[in-house]
């Protein structure tokens, strides 16, 4: 498939400003009508209002809103884009769902048309695409959070209405080209960008993510990826075919020779070789056996399954997806697997991700999700991806925090388990309330080091509670009871700070990025 044509991309991005622009005067307009930054809910509020309104302030606050606890007001701005956000992109993702064949009504696993969708709104009495994202958010439980309070807040019918206009105004064509998904964050952050470009002045953490974006053009991922996992195929064809590597007589001949069959086929266009030097050679002359240009890496591992790839700034997902097209096709080719098991194992152990900014996070994981569901034809049940925020700072105190650990004890019942992870003792007695400060501690300048932060920088005690089964844990008591609506927020913050230090502390074959380059001048601290 081809790239977006530059007349729509161009479609794309005033689309997407346009719908930023209309979703955040629309959220801001909701939130004022339910007090959200009031220092009292109105009194004809019903009991149900009144704790949605507590949730939606407790979710503000952890995405960077403040509270001021003299006037007990609370700012807006952050909770605002928010839910802009998160309403615009279900509806924006149930509709590459449709435009690929893969909506899928939840209950019955049933194919969904656009058609479809406004047949069975329309017997419900709902919106279209309000329908259809349902649908979206129920094939995507890790994208979409089913208690997130942003998305049971109702935006004014005009702004809905106008946000249905203008996904209804792109044509087809938008959600089938590969790299649409991947601009539409940068399209999402960009009069943002230019708003802190002209103001000039230091860069802090709220400004980082827009200055920062960059998509990365298509052809340069193919070519970090072609000769590095590449190469590294290449090295090892080559070792095994002398006569090959001997007697080939250009690199062409040598890329046909890498090609991977499986999956529908895999070419390495951008793979590069050269030929080695003999003594008898003179000048520029090189006659000796092809190689990789960029080296065959002999020190990685033998075969695929043992790769591990990371994107330290993933954002949309652009080097995660190409990567994953593929690992897919060489774990198929080496384990004479099918495409389904291979994605299952290319998600599960070989594909990491990072990113600081969260909604990046929740594109970069759809991104994923679509290209496995497209390389399958429909849609299949994924491991959990690891893709974690490394942008999240506590907002709460340590002691705060600490009370999870007795909160998570509570409502899981591993007062009495000794052995749930495999240790003598109960997860939650010791080591989760020092896993808990520990984690408070690493990522209180989150939001401006993201991938950056070092867990081993605070030594034996954050590992004294194993960061995978702490966010198991945490996992396990969002799901057994709601609590206060500051505890819940705290606890889904901790259980994803817990999965990014878990990636922050592995190893890795090859680290693969974009790097978010920022002037010294221009940084924060």
């Amino acid at each position: 498939m081809a790239p977006l044509a530059p007349n729509l991309r161009n479609l794309l991005a005033r689309t997407i400003r346009q719908a930023r622009r209309t979703g955040e005067a629309g959220a801001r307009q909701a939130l004022q009508s339910l007090a959200v930054d009031r220092a009292k809910p109105f009194e004809s509020m019903s009991l149900r209002t009144k704790s949605l309104r507590n949730r939606l302030q407790m979710r503000g606050r952890q995405a960077g809103d403040q509270r001021d606890r003299k006037e007990r007001t609370q700012e807006l701005d952050h909770l605002i884009h928010e839910v802009a956000y998160e309403h615009w992109h279900r509806m924006l993702f149930a509709r590459f769902l449709a435009e690929n064949g893969l909506l899928r009504d939840a209950e019955h696993g049933v194919h969904l048309s656009l058609e479809d969708c406004r047949e069975l709104a329309d017997g419900e009495g709902v919106d279209p695409w309000e329908f259809a994202a349902r649908c979206a958010e129920r094939m995507l439980p890790q994208i979409f959070r089913r208690d997130d309070p942003v998305l049971e807040l109702s935006l004014p019918p005009e702004t809905r209405q106008e946000l249905e206009r203008l996904l209804d105004e792109l044509p087809e064509v938008v959600f089938t080209a590969p790299d649409s998904l991947g601009w539409t964050y940068q399209f999402w952050q960009a009069e943002r960008k230019d708003e802190v470009n002209q103001q000039g002045g230091k860069i802090g953490a709220d400004e980082l993510p827009a200055v920062t974006q960059l998509f990365t053009e298509h052809y340069m991922v193919l070519f970090l990826l072609h000769n590095t996992i590449g190469a590294w195929r290449a090295g090892r064809i080559l070792a095994d075919r002398p006569d090959v590597a001997g007697n080939a007589t250009d690199e062409e001949k040598l890329r046909r020779l890498v090609r991977l069959e499986t999956g529908g086929g895999y070419d390495f266009t951008h793979l590069r070789f050269v030929r080695a030097v003999r003594e008898e050679d003179e000048g520029d002359e090189r006659t000796g056996p092809w190689r990789p240009a960029a080296d065959a890496f002999p020190d990685w591992p033998s075969e695929a399954a043992a790769l591990r790839v990371l994107d330290p700034c993933c954002g949309s997902g652009h080097f995660l997806v190409e990567t994953f097209e593929l690992l897919v096709r060489l774990r198929m080719a080496e384990e004479r697997v099918s495409v389904e098991e291979a994605i299952r194992l290319v998600l599960r152990d070989n594909l990491f991700g990072l990113e600081i900014d969260p909604r990046c996070t929740q594109i970069a994981a759809f991104n994923l999700a679509l290209a496995a569901w497209r390389l399958v034809g429909e849609p299949m049940d994924l491991p959990p991806l690891n893709i974690a925020c490394t942008g999240l700072a506590p907002n709460a105190s340590e002691a705060e925090w600490r009370e999870l650990a007795e909160a998570a004890e509570g409502s899981t019942g591993l007062a009495e388990d000794r052995d749930l992870f495999g240790g003598e003792a109960s997860l939650a007695r010791g080591p989760l309330p020092e896993g808990m400060a520990a984690l408070h501690r690493l990522f209180r300048r989150a939001p401006e080091l993201g991938s950056l932060l070092d867990p081993g920088s605070l030594g034996s005690d954050l590992f004294r509670a194993d960061f995978k089964s702490l966010a198991k844990l945490l996992d396990l008591a969002i799901r057994r009871e709601r609590g206060s609506a500051g505890r819940d927020e705290r606890a889904v913050a901790a259980a994803g700070m817990a999965r990014a230090a878990e990636i922050l502390h592995g190893r890795y074959t090859l680290v693969v990025t974009n790097v978010p380059f920022l002037a010294r001048g221009k940084q924060g601290r």
